[in-house]
């Protein structure tokens, strides 16, 4: 009896309803990172339905609007690990502002753009701003926070305004354009860069350089060290593959930029392990990514980031084309998804309290993967749209709680002062997640003679990898515990 009081006395200390109180000076540092977060995830979605007015409005062609996408999605992507290390050695806090600063001035840019190079220049330092806010955000959310319930709590509020921030773009995208123009859309982000930009200065908390050798929360006394071929050799792989995976999206995979840019980016990226194998201070660490937690964390995080972005788009095309919704009522549809979302981000932090994050990855990545599987009953009739509603936001909630919790299983265990090498490595498979799902998976249903059974070809495999994926992790993940 005695063992049993304490242990449920233990457990009802550590996770009471499960989440921790949190003073008003967390809150305000964590509304900041957040609110940065919701930003650039806004921006992912914002602007896609507003692309053929744009294209009118500067002169740009249909080909070339992909630009519009593909100049935020290069240096966004391409420079996220870099600038994780760079925080890392230089310090977080002022990179982070930089970051904000910098994608604040770009918005203002894109929006008073005058043709088509201005707003494609303003787009590109939209991309390199996010590059500096997003591992820099996490690292300093991971820093603040200590490991366990208060963590948890924080990257699941974080986690939600993200996938929220990405939804309601696609709705507000749509009314905003319709209401005041595609400008709008870009004034939304600068107004988004006034109201984050003035107090993160105050509230968030200095952070201190990290050497080479990562001696976390006390300054080195000699100069930082960047380890500058591997920055090269991983930002020129990371450019070249986000570029050939967003062309191939529009163009296929047939043309020869794209083929050049997926042999030079493989090239690269081989370059780059060859490379930090025998750098001194290697700019990633080749033990980290020998961790379980760090490559099954990251495996899970690219699986359901690609997967789902996957489903969204083609069920875009599934419910304007097949079903013949209007863009409106399609956005009310993930509207929707976006709701659950805030649901699932109240949800996961208890629920990782109690299973962990491992389990809770596996479990999330199981249910998307079986959710996703009951769309392959869509058809052409009216009560379709139920079935896609609710199951894409039912997934939706087990794909935030995947989010959350990848990002946990990377980060646990990491020491401060390779936070932002943990957290660069997490929001760079965020970003490929998006990038390489669609021209992957949703050329099948772009391309089908017959969009619906393109559609369903594309269900079919999108379950199947997701179920696959959460097999293989549960299992090398148990492997790694095991041998722990």
């Amino acid at each position: 009896m005695a063992i049993d009081t304490t242990t449920q006395t233990s457990s009802t200390a550590v996770t009471p309803p499960g989440i921790p109180r949190l003073s008003t000076r967390d809150k305000l540092v964590l509304f900041v990172l957040c609110a940065a977060q919701f930003m650039v995830a806004l921006d992912f979605s914002v602007l896609n339905v507003a692309l053929p007015d744009l294209g009118r409005d500067l002169g740009m062609s249909r080909a070339a609007l992909q630009w519009a996408v593909t100049a935020f999605a290069l240096p966004s992507g391409g420079f996220l690990l870099l600038f994780g290390r760079v925080g890392d050695l230089f310090g977080r806090r002022r990179l982070f502002l930089t970051g904000l600063a910098l994608f604040g001035a770009a918005s203002l840019l894109s929006t008073l753009a005058w043709d088509p190079a201005s707003f494609l220049a303003g787009r590109a330092l939209q991309g390199l701003g996010a590059a500096a806010i997003v591992p820099t955000g996490m690292s300093l959310l991971t820093t603040t926070f200590p490991e366990g319930p208060a963590r948890d709590r924080a990257l699941g509020i974080s986690g939600t305004l993200l996938s929220l921030g990405f939804t309601i773009g696609m709705v507000a995208g749509g009314t905003l354009t319709d209401t005041f123009g595609w400008r709008s859309t870009m004034a939304l982000l600068t107004l988004f860069a006034l109201i984050v930009l003035p107090p993160a200065p105050v509230l968030l908390p200095k952070s201190l350089p990290h050497g080479p050798e990562g001696v976390s929360g006390a300054p080195v006394p000699d100069r930082p060290r960047l380890d500058v071929p591997g920055a090269v050799t991983v930002t020129a792989g990371l450019l070249s593959l986000v570029y050939a995976l967003s062309t191939a999206a529009d163009h296929g995979f047939g043309r020869a930029d794209v083929v050049a840019a997926l042999i030079a980016g493989l090239v690269l990226l081989t370059v780059f392990a060859i490379v930090e194998s025998r750098s001194a201070a290697p700019l990633v660490s080749l033990p980290m990514l020998r961790r379980r937690t760090v490559a099954w964390g990251n495996l899970g995080g690219l699986v359901t980031f690609s997967m789902m972005s996957t489903i969204v788009f083609v069920l875009t095309l599934y419910l304007q084309e097949i079903l013949r919704l209007s863009a409106f009522e399609t956005g009310l549809v993930f509207g929707f998804q976006g709701l659950l979302s805030v649901v699932a981000g109240t949800l996961a932090p208890k629920v990782i309290g109690r299973l962990g994050a491992r389990r809770t990855l596996v479990g999330s990545l199981t249910g998307q993967g079986a959710l996703i599987a009951t769309l392959l009953l869509l058809d052409r009739h009216g009560w379709s749209v139920w079935l896609a509603t609710a199951a894409v936001a039912l997934a939706s909630m087990c794909h935030l709680g995947a989010i959350i919790a990848y990002g946990l299983t990377v980060t646990s265990g990491v020491p401060d002062s390779e936070q932002g090498l943990a957290t660069g490595l997490v929001t760079s498979t965020q970003q490929v997640g998006i990038t390489v799902g669609i021209p992957l998976l949703g050329v099948l249903a772009t391309t089908s003679g017959d969009l619906l059974s393109g559609v369903r070809t594309v269900v079919a495999l999108d379950a199947a990898i997701v179920l696959g994926a959460a097999a293989l992790i549960g299992l090398g993940l148990r492997r790694g515990r095991s041998g722990a």
